[in-house]
């Protein structure tokens, strides 16, 4: 009877002795563009009881990170578009996009060329034709080229001959007075270096005819 008895308390001492434990734990944090997660954290211990008195311990620890970044979504720019075909609105957008922050915006744009076009073709249509080309002449395209063909643009009801004398006294008004004004500088530069080679050539031809008149009086003599 004492041999079951002992067993039966061996068997008692040691289901007692024989220990397991596990934790574990997860942690997540999320913010705009960052996905940081920190997972692991798992310990475990084991311990071992020998009836002569020996024992056995182990211990294992896992821990993981983990970080990853995204972009956040990109910044669209708005589109813009004219309500109608007969209008000489055009539409401008743009965005920027960078990774933490981005901006966009749009609005319309007057072309000033386009509702010149249109104002000179009904001013022509009513048949004001001079009228028409004097709006047409406020760009200054235009009013080179008139210019050029010896046409002037009309000014303070003036035409021809009396629209270029005017444009001659009051040239301030010119459309095109930034450039005209650099054109005549070049130009006066240009006379001054023609008239620094011709005065020149003059002078150089005066010292060959003055040798010559020498080489004249010395053959005399």
């Amino acid at each position: 009877m004492k041999n079951p008895i002992t067993l039966i308390i061996l068997l008692l001492l040691l289901s007692g002795c024989m220990t397991a434990a596990a934790l574990a734990g997860s942690t997540q944090t999320n913010t705009s563009g960052s996905n940081t997660a920190i997972e692991g954290g798992y310990t475990s211990s084991a311990a071992t009881t020998y009836e002569s008195g020996s024992s056995s311990n182990s211990t294992t620890t896992n821990n993981s990170t983990s970080n990853t970044k995204s972009a956040p979504p990109s910044a669209s720019a708005p589109s813009y578009n004219s309500m109608t075909q007969d209008v000489c609105a055009v539409g401008v957008s743009m965005g920027i996009q960078t990774f933490g922050i981005g901006i966009s915006g749009g609005k319309h744009a007057i072309d000033e060329n386009c509702e010149r076009l249109k104002l000179a073709r009904i001013l022509n249509d009513f048949g004001m034709k001079v009228a028409a080309v004097a709006i047409l002449c406020q760009d200054e395209r235009v009013f080179e080229s008139m210019i050029q063909a010896g046409t002037p643009c009309p000014i303070d009801g003036k035409i021809g001959k009396d629209a270029k004398a005017l444009w001659s006294k009051y040239d301030h008004e010119r459309p095109d007075y930034n450039t005209y004004v650099k054109r005549m500088e070049d130009r006066k530069k240009a006379d001054e270096e023609a008239q620094a080679q011709i005065t020149a050539e003059l002078d150089a031809m005066d010292k060959v005819q003055a040798i010559e008149d020498k080489k004249l009086e010395n053959a005399k003599k």
